[in-house]
């Protein structure tokens, strides 16, 4: 299975050209040494409505796997990528912000002002990061591995996803011999 991804910068500054993405093109580096490949990346300001089409677009149109985003999930008054990204994902994945918000706790309290969402669109994850390229990589590298695992249950692949030493050591409850589990 080809894992699909699009890293979509969100900066008002960076769409007028006025701040250079750093941290579109070091997340698009980290996902393909991950073995997705980036379908897509883009730049759009700090808008509601511009964040939500794109999502839904990439989800619904485009199929990606993944889709993340970078910056708007601060507490200046512009940041809003998390709102709209909470308004088009149709199941949470709580786990996944929390896990960022751990790692990054052990680097600066500063973490604790992170407003990272995260959740399921169809058959496509959707993640939000930290703005700054420091931070965007910390975060996606705590929780790579585990949404890569989530993409497999997600689109049914988690039989064979063509990964070697994929079940070796994993005994989380994945293999229920033909029987769903359904939660909710």
């Amino acid at each position: 299975m080809e894992y699909t991804a699009a890293v979509i910068t969100v900066s008002d500054k960076g769409s007028q050209g006025l701040r250079e993405d750093t941290s579109g093109p070091a997340l698009v580096k980290m996902l393909e040494e991950s073995g997705f490949t980036v379908v897509e990346t883009g730049i759009i300001p700090d808008d509601y409505e511009q964040i939500r089409e794109t999502l839904i677009r990439l989800a619904d149109e485009r199929k990606v796997c993944l889709a993340l985003t970078t910056g708007g999930t601060g507490f200046s008054h512009r940041d809003v990528t998390p709102e709209a990204t909470l308004a088009v994902v149709e199941r949470l994945a709580p786990g996944v912000p929390e896990a960022m918000r751990a790692f990054s706790l052990t680097i600066t309290p500063r973490a604790s002002l992170s407003r990272e969402a995260a959740g399921l669109r169809g058959d496509t994850v959707i993640v939000n990061l930290p703005g700054s390229r420091k931070a965007s990589t910390e975060n996606l590298s705590a929780v790579l591995d585990s949404i890569k695992h989530g993409i497999d249950i997600l689109r049914g692949n988690d039989a064979d996803c063509g990964d070697e030493h994929h079940h070796e050591g994993h005994h989380h409850g994945e293999h229920h011999h033909g029987e769903e589990h359904h939660h909710g």
